[in-house]
């Protein structure tokens, strides 16, 4: 079976992966409205708003995606410019800046992000990978001293370096995966990131799950009282088994599939363990400290496990399977 699908024309496999999932968020959808007819007590409340609300941002995400992908790789690479721009911001939102970090952060949303994303939309994949780490990283202190600011200027500079760390360069190797061109795969780009944005997403939601079901003693409860390497194994082999499952619309093997979706799973949880530090830090319990477009949390809540599993599945195709040099 997965060799026929495997062998359908590229345009039978996007309707087929858009149709799957659109018939499976309508089930899931019907599902939850048949419960909650059921369930109209007044504990089950909270529980019925929560997973109301996590289903409209499934869907606003789905919608969203297939607006990208219709739109074509300069489409998408703009929508995910958005995404950055929004994410950064409720990310700063929240952290100690002063009157003096003003000209850094202008020149960080209207300089540094649209700078990016054009390297991304051009392919210069070499000087995607220094461009922030590199260039970016060594001017921003620059531009803050010349302000004449000192009061906690190490501070204030690595949390702005921090937040376009994980906003900006993370999210933008996602677009990125559209530009990637396997030998006898051309113009499975978007694939990539259909590939990479549901094995996050699959293996956020069962940690989710796990959490509750089979978790272990926290490893770090003053940072997250739910986070346990069990529920993280769990997670990790779920998204893997998954993306195996879904080879088929990749230029990967099973095994392949297996474990890069295995890794993106494990590395986007880590990433969402360690925002939950940096909530904690700033004594919030969500990004942006109000309900987002998305409804129940901030928008970098939703985006912090993609921000990190980005770069290293993107640098890690490059590396394995030589392609985009």
């Amino acid at each position: 079976m997965f060799r026929t699908l495997r062998d359908l024309p590229v345009d039978a496999q996007v309707g087929l992966l858009f149709v799957s999932l659109f018939g499976v968020l309508s089930l899931i959808t019907v599902g939850h409205l048949l419960w909650s007819l059921r369930r109209q007590s007044e504990p089950d409340r909270d529980t019925l708003r929560d997973r109301k609300r996590n289903l409209r941002a499934v869907w606003l995400a789905a919608a969203l995606f297939w607006l990208a992908w219709i739109s074509g790789p300069i489409g998408a690479t703009l929508l995910f410019a958005v995404v950055s721009f929004l994410a950064l911001r409720e990310f700063i939102t929240l952290q100690h800046t002063r009157r003096g970090d003003h000209r850094t952060l202008l020149a960080v949303f209207f300089v540094v992000l649209p700078l990016q994303y054009i390297i991304v939309a051009r392919g210069h994949f070499d000087l995607l990978t220094v461009f922030i780490p590199v260039y970016v990283f060594f001017a921003i202190p620059v531009v803050s001293a010349l302000a004449g600011d000192p009061h906690r200027f190490l501070e204030r500079s690595a949390k702005i370096q921090f937040g376009i760390l994980v906003c900006v360069y993370g999210l933008s190797h996602a677009p990125a995966l559209l530009m990637l061109d396997f030998p006898q795969h051309e113009g499975r780009g978007p694939f990539l990131v259909f590939f990479l944005v549901v094995v996050v997403a699959v293996a956020h939601q069962v940690m989710r799950l796990a959490t509750r079901w089979f978790r272990g003693p926290a490893h770090a409860p003053d940072i997250s009282a739910t986070f346990s390497f069990r529920a993280w194994y769990i997670a990790a082999g779920s998204a893997g088994v998954v993306g195996a499952l879904m080879y088929w619309a990749t230029p990967f093997k099973a095994g392949q599939a297996f474990v890069l979706a295995s890794a993106a799973g494990a590395i986007g949880m880590l990433g969402e363990f360690v925002m939950e530090a940096l909530k904690r830090d700033a004594g919030v319990v969500q990004w942006g400290n109000r309900p987002a477009i998305t409804g129940a949390v901030g928008l970098l809540d939703r985006m912090a496990p993609l921000c990190f599993a980005a770069p290293v599945f993107f640098h890690g195709l490059r590396w394995y399977f030589n392609v985009g040099r």
